[in-house]
């Protein structure tokens, strides 16, 4: 029996639903944002799901407050021996303090950062938010080009930016695509999965049926990369 998917929202929180042919309720708190998803039996509807998540909002809050509790601890002090993914590799940061422009290098397995002696913290994350901005930009391109002609759909504009809960967004009236800027530090299939992701919903604005039908269609795999993206440890290039 094939899925099917809606969303809700309760108590101001919003409710991923995906229906499916198993025989007990889950619900799921993903991080980076706290993410709630909900599979639920066929045989349940709106209603009764809504009842089962209200049963368990306590539990829902509090593991939602663990994650962002999490997140506020794992600000980067951006020094020689912390641990930063770059598409999905974990590599280790050296710092070399000297004159001239500030700017990063991948040597084999680590991450260079060039920078005058005295900079700070906060500008040093600056510039590593800067540069992985700037591994999107040579990347997404491509993979625009790739899916155009596969989707029959043309994106006229897309950006990046850093958002709190989303991988990425499509507004179709006007076009535009957002690429969150994290995506630069997850596996590249990732990023190919959230930019057809986003170029589907030219075809469907909602998440149901015909959507996932498109991805089945498109993207066979699909799934391997978003359950890749959301329910990875929390912020694991963030750790030393």
């Amino acid at each position: 029996m094939s899925t099917a998917s809606t969303s809700l929202t309760i108590r101001g929180i919003d409710i991923d639903v995906v229906y499916k042919n198993i025989k007990n309720l889950h619900i799921g708190v993903y991080p980076p944002s706290g993410r709630v998803r909900v599979a639920a039996p066929h045989q349940l509807d709106d209603e009764q799901v809504r009842l089962a998540v209200i049963q368990r909002l306590p539990w829902i809050r509090e593991k939602r407050e663990q994650l962002r509790s999490a997140a506020r601890q794992s600000v980067r002090e951006m020094v020689t021996g912390e641990s930063h993914y770059v598409w999905g590799v974990r590599r280790r940061m050296k710092v070399v303090e000297r004159p001239g422009r500030a700017h990063f290098e991948l040597d084999g397995e680590r991450l260079l950062l060039y920078v005058q002696a005295g900079t700070t913290a906060e500008r040093r994350r600056e510039l590593l938010d800067r540069w992985c901005r700037e591994q999107l930009r040579h990347v997404i391109p491509d993979l625009i080009a790739k899916w155009e002609p596969v989707l029959e759909v043309s994106v006229p504009r897309w950006n990046i930016k850093r958002m709190k809960t989303k991988w990425g967004s499509c507004n179709r009236e006007t076009g535009q695509i957002w690429f969150n800027v994290e995506l630069s530090k997850k596996h590249p299939g990732c990023l190919e999965y959230v930019v057809v992701h986003e170029m589907v919903h030219y075809l469907e604005r909602n998440h149901g049926e015909r959507f996932i039908e498109l991805m089945e269609r498109f993207m066979p795999n699909w799934r391997i990369f978003r359950d890749r993206l959301n329910e990875a440890p929390l912020a694991e290039e963030e750790w030393a």
